[in-house]
């Protein structure tokens, strides 16, 4: 918690010493918390509440594996009383020259000042091998796109209100409830209101967790139940989409979809002609419907496939404020699932072209 001003302490000593006894507690100012991405961003400000004041430095519209270390970044990174990183390695070409730029002990690697939201998620494609230059943009501590598990998520939340707790004690109760709240949105979001109050968030997650979701609610009459962004993915579960960049992951092996290909042929390596070729044979002969797309890769070789083959282009905020309609957390998943289920729904055999 910060210390109160020294006008703060000079009042105070004068209203003591007249007699008054001691001044009406004054709040603490807000804890200036600096994110690396909008997301956690999002997540910050909802358990934080009235006490943080988040400022996120990469904005949702861009790819966050190359933000540029502006001066300005630093001087906002120089105010902070907390810095999260989503970690694994993403922020890794520009993070440690903003931290370094703004001179802010608070902050280092190794203080309560700074924290990698990572710790305690469920982590995929972590490497088995030696990573090599030829793989791609391979991360060595897996695929760092991790908050599009919305499981993810709702560990991250648990972790920054364990920081702040630490940072501000007096307000630790506030943090929990918070915390409590924004899980409980997000199982409802997730699961449905419906089921959430008749088994609980944190058992449906266990089952789903297990990979027994669908089985459990078999077993106890409550599949008709299910609502939220699983139910409407249920149908789904085993069907093959493409992808643009391995960033959507965690979204498709939560949601029980299979990711037949990607436009790049190895991460962060744009699609050559021959690859594009490929594509559209791979798309006509296993009739896939769907690729999922962020806003800011160019869609030429993907308006290509889908002019040869009538498969449907899907560009969808990956981040909080990536698009219009992508004004939260729960808002751009819901723009996500409601693209797929309209792309995936059983139709008549497609066009061919």
């Amino acid at each position: 918690m910060k210390s109160m001003s020294m006008a703060v302490l000079m009042a105070t000593a004068v209203w003591a010493a007249v007699g008054y006894g001691s001044l009406p507690a004054v709040a603490a100012d807000p804890l200036n918390v600096v994110t690396t991405t909008t997301d956690l961003k999002f997540v910050a400000e909802s358990v934080g509440g009235s006490h943080v004041k988040v400022t996120s430095i990469a904005s949702g519209a861009e790819d966050p594996h190359f933000v540029s270390a502006k001066p300005s970044f630093m001087m906002t990174a120089r105010e902070a009383d907390l810095w999260i990183a989503i970690g694994m390695e993403l922020e890794i070409g520009w993070e440690g020259l903003i931290l370094e730029g703004s001179r802010n002990p608070k902050i280092r690697k190794d203080s309560k000042g700074y924290l990698d939201a990572s710790q305690g998620v469920l982590r995929l494609e972590v490497p088995t091998e030696k990573v090599t230059r030829t793989m791609g943009d391979v991360h060595p501590l897996g695929n760092p796109h991790y908050w599009l598990d919305p499981l993810n998520v709702r560990i991250v939340a648990k972790t920054i209100a364990g920081r702040l707790a630490e940072l501000d004690p007096g307000h630790s109760e506030d943090f929990k409830g918070n915390l409590k709240t924004f899980q409980r949105n997000l199982d409802e979001q997730m699961f449905g209101k419906e089921l959430v109050a008749e088994v609980g968030g944190d058992k449906l997650w266990l089952v789903e967790f297990k990979g027994g979701l669908q089985g459990f609610l078999e077993e106890q009459h409550l599949t008709a139940k299910l609502g939220g962004w699983a139910g409407k993915m249920l149908p789904f579960r085993g069907v093959e989409i493409l992808t643009y960049h391995r960033s959507w992951t965690y979204f498709t092996n939560r949601f029980g979809l299979v990711v037949a290909d990607e436009m790049e042929p190895k991460p962060g390596i744009p699609p050559s002609p021959g690859h594009v070729l490929a594509l559209i044979e791979k798309v006509k002969s296993a009739h896939i419907r769907a690729l999922l797309m962020e806003p800011f890769y160019e869609r030429k070789a993907p308006d290509l496939i889908a002019e040869k083959t009538g498969l449907k282009v899907l560009v969808s905020a990956n981040s909080v404020g990536g698009d219009e309609s992508a004004k939260d957390y729960f808002s751009m998943i819901d723009n996500v699932v409601d693209k797929l289920a309209g792309a995936l729904k059983p139709a008549s055999e497609p066009e061919r072209k």
